[in-house]
């Protein structure tokens, strides 16, 4: 009997232990972030100080009150210290007393979240490459946004505003095409957006040179309207193009825009580079995560023609607002 007895403990004993080892590999594949090959593209990434790597690598946590951004509310943004992705913009740092920087949102995008190995808290780690940043806490009501991110100085670098600024990046204006409808409306809300230097109303995407916005209409061009921008990188950056973009539209339409339909009037982005085209394909993947179906397309630039006169600034010379484009927050 004694003997039966301690070959069913033994058998329990060896079950749990695999039930055990399956979770822990199940735990590790689906909630960290490649933690155990995070070194493996160590090249693209900045040298990090043992303190640093004991932090950022290996999950811990400088002592409270002694990170140099504790107090720090200086105009700018803060970036990962492993990567220099952009992580928090200063506007939504606070002053919570908690020992550790604290921010009340994250640049979209930016910032991952995952369950903490102790089963209460979420850890948040740096999307691009999985940094360990610190926590996430909500319902503390210390802003209206009822979130505080508990981050780790160590884990970040700071930018001053007059630095990025100055960048090399930022020294000469640069261009982007939108196409969202009517490009009246279009026209109208980019050209009110700081940093903006000018817009231009017409016509790209189709086959047919110089077109006419009649020809354009009868919709065998294959020209969008759209709009043409120029813009201040120094003011504002193609992110904030592309936030505006999809808020004053629906992407979800495909061909048409409100009342107005045919193909000239489908929503398209008409990058001008790469770097354009990854943000866009950043923007459309957070809009797909948040539930909508975007039907928008992306194109790389294509001849643009600029449309008849009285096309250009026609809200302006009207006196009156868009119909069909409303701004909606979305981000």
């Amino acid at each position: 009997m004694g003997r039966v007895l301690n070959i069913k403990i033994l058998l329990w004993v060896i079950i749990i232990l695999s039930l055990a080892l399956v979770i822990e590999k199940k735990y590790k594949s689906d909630n960290y972030v490649d933690r155990e090959n995070m070194k493996d593209n160590e090249s693209n990434y900045k040298d990090l100080s043992p303190e640093e790597e004991y932090v950022m690598l290996q999950k811990g946590t400088e002592r409270p009150f002694t990170g140099k951004y504790v107090d720090h509310f200086e105009k700018g943004f803060y970036a990962c210290k492993r990567c220099g992705a952009k992580l928090y913009e200063s506007t939504s740092k606070f002053k919570s007393s908690c020992g550790w920087p604290s921010f009340d949102d994250e640049i979209e995008g930016a910032v991952k979240r995952l369950p903490d190995p102790d089963g209460r808290r979420t850890e948040i780690v740096c999307a691009n490459c999985g940094a360990h940043l610190g926590h996430v806490f909500t319902g503390e009501g210390y802003t209206p946004k009822n979130t505080r991110h508990c981050v780790n100085s160590i884990s970040m670098e700071f930018v001053p505003a007059a630095a990025a600024k100055a960048s090399g990046k930022n020294d000469k204006p640069e261009t982007a095409i939108f196409a969202s409808g009517c490009f009246w409306g279009v026209e109208y809300h980019f050209s009110k957006l700081d940093g903006v230097i000018e817009t231009t109303a017409g016509f790209t995407g189709g086959t047919v040179e110089n077109p006419t916005y009649k020809q354009v209409c009868t919709g065998k061009t294959g020209h969008a309207e759209a709009v043409k921008i120029v813009f201040d990188p120094a003011k504002t950056g193609y992110e904030d193009l592309i936030k505006l973009y999809f808020e004053t539209h629906d992407f979800t339409q495909v061909n048409r825009q409100g009342p107005d339909v045919g193909t000239q009037y489908r929503s398209e982005i008409f990058y001008t580079n790469d770097k354009q085209k990854q943000i866009a394909e950043k923007y459309i993947k957070i809009l797909e995560d948040k539930g909508y179906k975007v039907a928008t397309k992306l194109t790389l630039t294509k001849e643009f023609y600029p449309a008849e006169d009285y096309h250009q600034d026609y809200y302006e010379k009207k006196g009156s607002t868009p119909y069909c484009h409303i701004y909606k927050k979305i981000f």
